[in-house]
């Protein structure tokens, strides 16, 4: 068997625990870390989150790449990526449940109020707010792959009312399945609370936006841990403002790091986190890797191969 050259390169992630477990569990499978590739000829895989625009396509060699994260959005905007070299995401790596907790809390936060008590707890007010059956709130799921069936199904355990909106129909317990541009307003209103965790494409790009939010219910929720790129910031914060939306939650956004003259982190209505949602588990994120480098070796089909076509 030839011999196997990984490039890695991340902006996020510490690569000294990747090379040590590859030193352990694949001592034949050389590890190269970005910028200090060596000869670009020798790379065989990229294991990367980010790398500059250019670099990819100047490996000749290269035989698959290989998303450190769920989303390969970063990866694909490079001008030059090399379309014929096949691209696997990180399918879960501890990412599903951490992705559910997200959405979870998000929709149990509004739907029990805590933002209002917590501004009651600051103003020393000492007020009881209705309580509401789940059964009474609608939740909309955008996006029923991995990440979306379990939230959707979860969220339907707990008795809330969910629906979900993706590309092609789907059959879950306690779920209504809504298909496609056709079908996309009818499921907007009826989502009171509106989770998104579509993929990022052609077509979904700035899907968050005045058009959007002028058919959902108003006074709702939105829970946003899809991908930066989905959002149209200003469209949102007229939202907020004009009280279309109560609340948002939002993990991801077009620019990150936010910047700091962004209105959303000073907004009242506004809960922003960093990218986190959902982080690999180191343990869990490298023994997915390496399962999907010993299938490529083997000549099987290693999880999470991206189809172009359709952006994920």
């Amino acid at each position: 068997m030839a011999r196997r050259t990984i490039l890695f390169a991340s902006n996020i992630d510490d690569p000294a625990p990747w090379k040590a477990f590859f030193a352990r569990e694949r001592p034949d499978i050389e590890f190269r870390i970005w910028p200090d590739m060596g000869n670009p000829q020798d790379i065989t895989h990229a294991l990367i989150w980010r790398i500059p625009n250019g670099v990819l396509a100047s490996l000749k060699n290269l035989k698959a790449i290989f998303s450190l994260g769920a989303g390969i959005d970063q990866i694909i905007v490079d001008p030059e990526f090399p379309k014929d070299i096949p691209l696997f995401r990180l399918v879960d790596a501890g990412l599903r449940e951490q992705m559910t907790e997200y959405a979870l809390y998000g929709v149990l936060h509004w739907h029990r109020r805590m933002g209002d008590y917590a501004r009651q707890q600051g103003a020393a007010e000492w007020r009881m707010h209705p309580a509401v059956h789940p059964s009474q709130r609608l939740v909309g799921v955008m996006g029923l792959g991995v990440f979306g069936t379990d939230i959707a199904r979860k969220l339907a355990s707990m008795g809330f009312r969910v629906s979900g909106w993706s590309r092609t129909r789907k059959i879950i317990h306690g779920v209504d399945s809504f298909v496609g541009e056709k079908e996309f307003r009818t499921f907007l209103g009826q989502s009171e609370i509106l989770i998104n965790v579509l993929p990022l494409t052609s077509d979904t790009r700035g899907i968050l936006s005045s058009e959007l939010f002028a058919h959902l219910p108003g006074g709702g929720a939105l829970v946003h841990l899809g991908r930066g790129g989905h959002l149209v910031e200003s469209d949102l914060v007229a939202a907020l403002d004009e009280g279309q939306l109560d609340w948002a939650m939002l993990d991801v956004f077009p620019n990150e790091p936010l910047p700091r003259d962004s209105p959303l982190w000073a907004h009242p209505k506004a809960f922003v986190t960093p990218h986190v949602a959902a982080q690999p588990v180191s343990d869990a994120a490298e023994r997915l890797m390496l399962e999907n480098f010993n299938k490529f070796d083997r000549g099987e089909e290693p999880t999470g191969r991206v189809d172009l076509r359709v952006g994920y």
